[in-house]
């Protein structure tokens, strides 16, 4: 299968279009190599199904738009490499309703005009005047952060260097606020409770080193 990335050109002065190349952006291919290296751990126990899934993919092969974190990844880098015995608490949205943009992990753009929102059917359209909202997979996430920690490595990585496993739990925000919040404090007299009740659709994702940090 040939994986193409999207970039911008002009047309004349304003105009903007999608250009498909092959793929050759190394950070891009890194970001792809750790979203299919768990599927790739997972058809170890099952050759036969996942044999017969290649062939068929390759006789009647289905294009698939995706949208992958490699501004994420760069982050987790930088992190990894500056403070490798880091503890990590990260928050942001698990999805986002209403999106209108096709593919895995699409974005939410939305522009609000004269108090109302409207939501665009395609990023293009974001011009300097729109909001673009990304959800994030925290399952990719996890894998990110035990790849760029240098535990979990691609196959094509040869190197010997092994990281040291992390500790990971991913919560829903109701969830980690009651574990770690004081929602006793916040409920009001009718029992709606802001840190439970609101933000349903976002995530806490925490990560911290398993080795002696000393």
């Amino acid at each position: 299968m040939l994986l193409t990335s999207n970039v911008f050109f002009f047309h004349g002065s304003s105009c903007l279009s999608e250009l498909y190349k092959p793929l050759k952006d190394p950070l891009i291919k890194r970001c792809v190599e750790i979203i299919e290296m768990d599927k790739e751990h997972v058809s170890i126990g099952s050759s036969a199904v996942s044999a017969a899934r290649s062939i068929w993919s390759k006789i009647f092969p289905k294009p698939r738009r995706s949208w992958i974190p490699t501004g994420c990844l760069q982050l987790l880098e930088v992190l990894h490499g500056a403070l490798p015995k880091m503890s990590l608490i990260a928050s942001d949205f698990s999805y986002l309703p209403d999106v209108r943009i096709a593919g895995d992990r699409a974005p939410l753009v939305s522009t609000k005009k004269d108090g109302s929102s409207l939501d665009h059917s395609s990023y293009i359209d974001a011009k300097g005047d729109a909001d673009i909202f990304f959800p994030t997979d925290f399952w990719i996430l996890e894998r990110m952060d035990h790849y760029c920690s240098g535990w979990m490595k691609v196959q094509k990585d040869t190197s010997s260097k092994q990281g040291k496993k992390r500790r990971t739990i991913i919560l829903d925000t109701a969830s980690f606020m009651e574990e770690f919040g004081l929602p006793s404090k916040t409920r009001t007299k009718d029992g709606y409770n802001p840190l439970l009740d609101d933000f349903k659709n976002t995530k806490f994702y925490l990560s911290v080193p398993t080795h002696n940090t000393k």
